[in-house]
């Protein structure tokens, strides 16, 4: 069943999509010490077999997390002026971000170079990542520290929230004619506005951007990561309080699968003829290229329209809680699969154990990092959890333009 119009702040929908793109998102990173591509660590046994697996999930995992962080920021900019939300959200987002790059971040870079052979003592690594002291070049670039790596994403979002924060400021002191200059965008026909249309941008920034410049998350230059990410926010943001985009995703969730199944068919089919030199480098790229943004496109809208026919109304108390552990076990996840990893490589177990074990080991760690986090106060601040209640500050101000609809029940920093 569907979630109408009236309950449309209680998304328990996204909240199920933000909590299985996470689980993807590790059984990812964990699948990338065994792939043959560039990582901070690697297995000396990599499988050539896994590459066509890891990318049904490459167009679009990222793509629903900036969609689900954008809805949830339309449902607190509803509740608050800009200001006061863009405070909060910086309040709740740089501690974690911080505490990341200076403490959960570090061990990564150490194992990282000690993999590339510059081995050191942790406290002269650590002196010299945080003063940018150390001189250190992977695969002969620079690299430079402090750096966020995974924490790329928070890094976007918060940029993205201080660009649409000031946006909406800006809108509310339009007048009304103005502030529904957007409107007849709404009107389109759903095929045209809901499917042709994100097709063909997707497509289009894969084609004319992609080859100019590759993702780095880096922030600055990264044009085809701001081009495919910020879309996908906005959308998030826009289709939000959207009964009628919603049913109509949830309604076509079958034939948006086969599309997606279609797309994946060519992309993976295409790689696999280039690993096994069927088809010439050049060509095989071209298709991959070309059908990358329909992959994207069909994978994220499937998703979305079957979390939201099934899961719209799926309570439930593990929802509760991963909600909430969610943002501390994207934090430290990394870390601890590069730590496993590096751990466990000297045993030369099969690697469907390792692989295991590496999982194992992950999970349990942010089980225990979220349940110490969770427990200490200022650990709370710096892994993005809300404060306790006792210690929580007056409640941001209703701004006079938005709904006074209940908050949403998700605590997630996201």
């Amino acid at each position: 069943m569907t979630a109408t119009s009236k309950n449309m702040d209680r998304r328990l929908d996204l909240d199920w999509i933000r909590i299985g793109a996470l689980a993807l998102l590790i059984l990812y990173h964990v699948g990338m010490v065994y792939v043959p591509w560039d990582w901070h660590v690697k297995s000396p046994r990599l499988l050539d077999w896994l590459q066509p697996v890891m990318v049904l999930t490459n167009p679009w995992r990222l793509t629903l997390l900036f969609i689900v962080s954008g809805a949830a920021t339309r449902f607190m900019l509803d509740r608050a002026a800009a200001t006061p939300f863009l405070k909060a959200r910086l309040i709740r987002l740089t501690p974690p971000l911080l505490f990341g790059m200076l403490v959960i971040v570090p061990p990564q870079t150490w194992l990282q170079l000690a993999d590339a052979g510059t081995s050191l003592p942790y406290d002269q690594f650590y002196a010299a990542y945080l003063t940018a002291g150390g001189d250190w070049r992977w695969h002969g670039a620079p690299l430079t520290t402090p750096t966020w790596n995974h924490l790329w994403f928070v890094v976007y979002i918060l940029v993205y929230t201080m660009l649409l924060a000031g946006t909406v400021a800006i809108g509310r002191r339009l007048p009304a004619a103005w502030r529904r200059a957007g409107e007849p965008l709404a009107r389109l026909p759903l095929w045209l506005g809901l499917v042709l249309i994100p097709i063909l941008y997707l497509t289009g920034v894969r084609l004319v951007l992609a080859p100019v410049y590759p993702e780095t998350h880096a922030l600055f230059g990264d044009w085809t990561v701001h081009a495919e990410s910020l879309a996908a926010f906005l959308f998030g943001f826009g289709t939000a309080r959207s009964a009628r985009v919603w049913r109509a995703l949830a309604a076509w969730r079958r034939r948006l699968l086969g599309l997606a199944i279609f797309a994946y068919a060519i992309y993976a089919g295409s790689l696999i003829l280039w690993m096994t030199g069927t088809a010439d480098a050049a060509l095989a790229k071209a298709v991959m290229h070309s059908v990358y943004g329909l992959d994207q496109y069909g994978w994220t809208a499937t998703i979305l329209g079957y979390a939201h026919q099934y899961l719209a109304r799926a309570e439930h108390p593990a929802r509760a809680y991963l909600t909430q552990a969610i943002f501390p076990w994207y934090l430290v996840h990394q870390t601890l699969i590069i730590m496993a990893a590096v751990a466990l490589r000297r045993f030369t177990l099969p690697i469907a154990v390792e692989a295991a074990l590496i999982l194992t080991a992950t999970v349990g760690g942010c089980v225990l990092f979220y349940e110490l986090a969770r427990r200490v106060g200022w650990l709370r601040v710096l892994t993005g959890l809300k404060p306790h209640p006792a210690a929580t500050a007056r409640p941001i101000p209703r701004s006079p333009h938005g709904s006074c609809a209940p908050e949403r029940p998700s605590g997630t920093a996201w």
